[in-house]
């Protein structure tokens, strides 16, 4: 059976979005991101001009994500997070093609991607049974 970890890292590799949650000046912070799984680890790309990822790289982040708008009809609702040390990355060739296209424009500026990646310390997931309804 695998661990809550292995789970959540399972059903992030379902999703395409999340946020990711640290503090900032110790306030706390979110920041949404594209992210994909790669070899047990969560690489998350986001908008460069935001600065998001200085106030993530080198610190302990949660990121999450869930299935609360995409779940099919009888298909169990989760949502999961998963929490470990944030850190610049240089994706690959083949990493960057599982991103995927990006937005040409964010917030009126030309998108210049940052790279980040998450080493999953410990997971959580939670999760309906059947039909999908409210948690």
């Amino acid at each position: 059976m695998p661990s809550d970890e292995q789970l959540a890292v399972g059903l992030l590799g379902r999703t395409a979005y999340g946020r990711a949650a640290t503090t900032l000046r110790a306030l706390p912070f979110l920041a949404h991101a594209r992210h994909i799984v790669a070899d047990g680890r969560v690489l998350l790309r986001m908008p460069r001009s935001w600065g998001y990822h200085r106030v993530c790289a080198g610190s302990v982040v949660a990121y999450g994500a869930d299935n609360l708008t995409s779940a099919r009809p009888g298909e169990s609702l989760w949502t999961v997070q998963v929490v470990g040390r944030c850190e610049a990355h240089e994706p690959s060739t083949a990493e960057l093609a599982r991103f995927g296209p990006a937005p040409d424009r964010v917030d009126g500026e030309p998108f210049e991607p940052a790279y980040l990646r998450v080493e999953p310390q410990f997971g959580t997931v939670h999760f309906t049974d059947g039909a999908t309804g409210p948690l």
